[in-house]
């Protein structure tokens, strides 16, 4: 496993932020919320990786009628996303074979440029996202934050780093559990979507990706035949 950035986790830790629907700012920074910033922080990608793996470690088989049952859960998870302002909402496949839900956020709608602190504009979809995944207590969450290929490594890795967990740090503080985030995570310029040599491309690189999966727990009650 590649070190933790320090810069990163330091600037991260500095971070003071509230729900616009929850009394006082950086509460996440007392109480339980401190879960984000020790044990979830993440690891900052190297540009030799390509790739992250979305899904469980399953300790258990899923048989075709669990992943039936998961698919169609999912497919719910997907109309309650696609109810947020400016989430860019698709099915994908986790490592399990099973479906799962990505979300994909803007950047510069999120943030300034070149800054992680969440714009006021943006907050109000963000508490909604929020009560959308308090709705889903069995999913599993990763944040990815990615940026376009203007500027230095030493800026874009832990600009991403900070952007995904300013993400994660607020949806927190709204009330999602943290021990549903099982990896937030930056990877720079280093995993492009559109080519960086127009603008139109390096805005769609500037993102933050929120990939929703089941658990252990949604897998378990698929397997028994009780996920709704």
């Amino acid at each position: 496993m590649k070190k933790i950035n320090f810069l990163a986790y330091v600037m991260c830790a500095l971070m003071v932020m509230g729900c616009s629907t929850q009394a006082g700012t950086g509460g996440l920074l007392g109480g339980g919320g401190g879960a984000v910033l020790g044990g979830i922080i993440g690891q900052l990608i190297g540009k030799d990786t390509k790739s992250t793996v979305i899904g469980a470690a399953i300790g258990t088989a899923v048989g075709a009628t669990a992943g039936t049952l998961i698919g169609k859960h999912m497919d719910k998870v997907k109309a309650k996303a696609q109810a947020v302002e400016n989430a860019q909402v698709s099915e994908i496949t986790d490592q399990n074979g099973l479906t799962a839900v990505k979300v994909a956020f803007d950047g510069g709608i999120l943030f300034d440029t070149g800054k992680y602190a969440l714009k006021n504009n943006t907050k109000t979809a963000l508490t909604k996202f929020a009560n959308m995944l308090k709705s889903e207590p069995q999913l599993y969450i990763d944040i990815q934050g990615h940026t376009d290929n203007t500027g230095s490594d030493r800026v874009n890795d832990p600009l991403s780093q900070n952007r995904a967990q300013a993400v994660a740090n607020y949806l927190v503080n709204c009330g999602v559990p943290a021990s549903q985030f099982q990896n937030v995570s930056g990877f720079g310029s280093h995993q492009p979507i559109a080519d960086n040599s127009t603008a139109a491309g390096r805005a769609q690189n500037r993102r933050v990706e929120v990939y929703m999966y089941a658990s252990q727990a949604m897998i378990d009650a698929a397997n028994a035949g009780t996920l709704q």
